[in-house]
């Protein structure tokens, strides 16, 4: 048995090194920095409670933060019903599914900077295919412009992939099931409404969790098709990270700002699987 107890160890030393040192060690590192006044050069002063006070002083943190939690409804409320949607089209094998399948799942193969990229030049008025008589600018003339581009950038780039997780709920509910209602008589509604949804319930809140979480910590979609504009309201939170370490070079500050974003992400999920837990028992 103590034998076995090593063996285990040894398989998982090598995860646990790079867990620690690509993650803990990392995050120490950044709870550090952030009780600290910490220039990009030269030496720290601790100066808590400055930078976490001084948050509330910065007005661009404030709609930030307003901005962010806007994206993150709307982002995930669009992506959630495209994807799920996507899901139940090509849940079934029929003829030419498999190509659907494919083509909806084609663009993650596409890197998330490389597709903003060709976002930014499909979106050009000089060499994008969108032309009209008067000037618009799709990433920048006005704020619902701007974001309406990254939201259309996310459904595109990231609907196929979510689609394969819901696909693989979907697949996992037994057909039996399915069958036993419709001999009693359920309509598709029903089956939708009191099987589908209920046995999904797991895959959905992993999908609920990427989609959110990823939404919070968005910064190449507007980094590189809006730069924040106009007048810095397509500016999320990580984007004012940035702003602060390297363009400010204000470490402390941009630490302090993770730290915050860090624990609303983690406050978000134990709500989230304490619900789902609630839910499943």
């Amino acid at each position: 048995m103590q034998r076995r107890s090593w063996v285990g160890a040894a398989y998982a030393a090598p995860t646990a090194l790079v867990v620690g040192v690509l993650f803990i060690v990392p995050l120490v590192l950044v709870g550090w920095m952030s009780l600290n006044d910490w220039p990009l050069l030269g030496a720290p002063e601790i100066n808590f409670p400055e930078n976490y006070t001084g948050l509330t002083d910065n007005e661009l943190i404030a709609d930030a933060a307003w901005f962010t939690a806007k994206y993150t409804i709307v982002i995930t409320a669009l992506l959630f019903s495209v994807a799920f949607g996507l899901a139940l089209l090509v849940q079934h094998q029929r003829r030419g599914v498999g190509f659907f399948r494919t083509a909806f799942f084609l663009p993650v193969a596409v890197g998330f900077a490389s597709a903003s990229l060709l976002f930014l030049g499909l979106l050009s008025s000089e060499i994008g295919p969108f032309h009209t008589d008067t000037y618009i600018s799709w990433t920048s003339g006005s704020p619902n412009l701007a974001l309406g581009s990254a939201v259309t950038l996310v459904l595109w780039r990231f609907a196929g992939f979510n689609m394969l997780i819901m696909l693989t709920g979907l697949q996992a509910i037994p057909l039996e099931i399915y069958e036993a209602a419709r001999i009693d008589g359920a309509s598709r509604f029903q089956l939708f409404r009191r099987i589908t949804v209920p046995l999904m319930r797991p895959t959905i809140a992993l999908v609920l969790t990427l989609m959110i979480a990823g939404s919070l910590l968005a910064f190449d979609q507007f980094w590189i098709l809006t730069r924040g504009g106009p007048d810095n309201r397509t500016t999320s939170l990580v984007m004012v990270i940035y702003r602060e370490a390297f363009i400010r070079l204000d470490l402390g500050s941009a630490a302090a700002i993770s730290v915050v974003l860090l624990g609303v992400l983690v406050v978000f999920n134990v709500i989230q699987f304490g619900v789902l837990r609630r839910r499943s028992q």
